[in-house]
């Protein structure tokens, strides 16, 4: 291995009495792809953001090229040939893809005057675009994309920085099969050209792809590392975690009463020429897969009635229900758990009992007045059934790792005993840990009666966890397969726009 081009040595950070960081070493080479890996909170955000300014570190030291550094800021590491790419998006959706692409650097003309060169802009732009694969006009607002694709237009911004050291969190959360696989070429070819990546991600697979070795941490502590040979799932789990995560994939059978959540003729406001009509047993986990863009978000808001009013039948346990708001959904016990859990599923802000409460604070009025106790106390006690890792209720949501915070979703749906619930990409940029326990929540809510459909872009997690699998494409349910039937050859060729009669002469 050539010499390497960054060294952190003995990095150490606290945050009040919490010491994140324990002396930390971490190297990488050019042209090397060098996965960090572990839990949440684990450190590995806040080592990286320690590289990329974002924090300062209260100990240890960083040397680029051999020669010591001091990084006091993001613009430091720009000029030190850092970028990042953050698991959470900050993007601004009020501009459009050029203008986030090249915000802060935008290319100037006519000298003194500083006039924003924007045919300029927007011709490299597209430059970026394209070599992600993403077809998508550069004058387009962020605000009108997909998380996918505003995910994409943040990797484009990284790439136009030419970076010499790239750091990757958690790049294909939100990206399907065909994104990631694009998104990995690019890796690929940075590589080649002497590009040092730092790759984090808890798809454990794409590791496996790319990775010329792991570092592992634990409790903010390297625990150890892989070289290339060594690198495979069973070996990753267990540093990780320190123990071997025993029957990750369960699938215990649980009676499934068929005909329980069933839609007929859904009609979305992104494709309403096309409906839509398939049912969810109780007790049954219905997977939803297809590329971005098939409809299947939409399908899920409209069930929630996020979208108003749906031209569909929905019946739920051979009852017909209305529904025009979230409001009607929860009163008949219908949850959905957002993809965009921080936007959409939590208010980040205030603290994990408030968000825990929120859907349900008439529980705890008294003469109008909420009763804080009672409320603090269903809070902890639902939390304690989920694992969620805080101090108190009393924290606010914005200081939990990922995992923890889509804990906080789930708890607030749970203390209501759902009936029906929608999962839209269940363990986005969730650690391994935490997958394993919000796999084994579902397959106990399952168990007690409750019908499930999960939205996921994880082929693995969509074959491992369904008990069927529908597949959409362009606004069309082009099949349901049943389990036996589950293949990833099958899902693909249903979410490319085959039907699933042409699958018998396929296989």
């Amino acid at each position: 291995m050539t010499a390497p081009i960054l060294q952190m040595r003995g990095v150490e950070k606290r945050f009040g009495g919490v010491r994140a960081l324990k002396g930390v070493d971490f190297e990488i080479s050019a042209g090397e792809v060098v996965a960090l890996a572990g839990e949440n909170g684990a450190g590995k955000s806040t080592l990286m953001k320690i590289l990329g300014g974002v924090y300062q570190p209260d100990a240890g030291e960083m040397l680029i090229n051999d020669k010591p550094v001091a990084i006091h800021s993001v613009a430091d590491a720009t000029r030190y040939g850092i970028s990042f790419i953050h698991q959470e998006l900050n993007v601004l959706d009020n501009l459009d893809v050029a203008a986030n692409v090249f915000l802060g650097r935008e290319p100037l003309r006519w000298g003194v005057l500083r006039i924003i060169d924007r045919k300029r802009m927007h011709r490299e732009a597209a430059v970026f675009l394209e070599r992600l694969g993403l077809e998508v006009p550069t004058d387009t607002l962020v605000s009108r994309l997909s998380i996918a694709r505003q995910q994409m237009v943040e990797i484009a911004k990284a790439l136009s920085l030419n970076a010499r050291i790239l750091i990757m969190d958690e790049p294909t959360s939100s990206l399907t099969l065909t994104e990631t696989a694009r998104l990995l070429e690019v890796v690929h070819d940075l590589r080649t050209q002497g590009v040092a990546i730092i790759y984090i991600s808890h798809r454990l697979n794409e590791i496996e792809q790319i990775a010329d070795r792991v570092v592992v941490l634990r409790d903010g502590a390297n625990v150890g590392a892989l070289a290339r040979e060594e690198i495979n799932h069973e070996q990753m789990v267990k540093m990780m975690v320190g123990r071997d995560l025993e029957k990750f994939y369960q699938h215990p059978q649980t009676e499934k009463v068929p005909g329980y959540f069933e839609i007929e003729g859904l009609h979305t406001n992104r494709y309403p020429k096309q409906n839509v009509s398939f049912g969810v047993g109780r007790g049954e986990i219905v997977g939803l897969a297809g590329l971005v863009g098939a409809g299947r978000t939409e399908v899920a808001q409209a069930l929630f009635g996020i979208d108003g009013v749906i031209e569909a039948k929905v019946s739920l346990d051979r009852k017909t229900l209305q529904i025009s708001s979230p409001q009607d959904a929860i009163r008949h016990g219908i949850y959905l758990v957002p993809e965009d859990r921080r936007n959409a599923g939590l208010i980040i802000e205030i603290p994990i009992r408030e968000n825990v409460t929120l859907p349900s604070l008439e529980r705890y009025a008294r003469g109008g007045l909420i009763a804080f106790d009672r409320e603090r106390v269903a809070a902890t006690d639902i939390c304690r059934k989920m694992n969620v890792k805080a101090p108190s209720v009393e924290e606010r949501v914005v200081n939990l790792s990922g995992g923890n915070q889509q804990k906080v979703v789930l708890a607030k749906w749970l203390s209501l005993e759902p009936k029906v619930l929608i999962f839209d990409e269940p363990t986005r940029g969730v650690d391994v840990g935490a997958k394993a326990e919000i796999y084994a929540l579902m397959r106990e809510l399952a168990k007690n009666g409750v019908a499930i459909l999960m939205i996921s872009s994880d082929m693995e997690e969509v074959l491992h966890i369904s008990d069927r699998v529908a597949v959409m494409h362009e606004g069309v349910l082009t099949g349901i397969l049943e389990r036996s039937e589950c293949a990833e050859e099958n899902i693909m060729r249903l979410a490319v726009g085959k039907r699933a009669a042409d699958l018998i002469g396929a296989n």
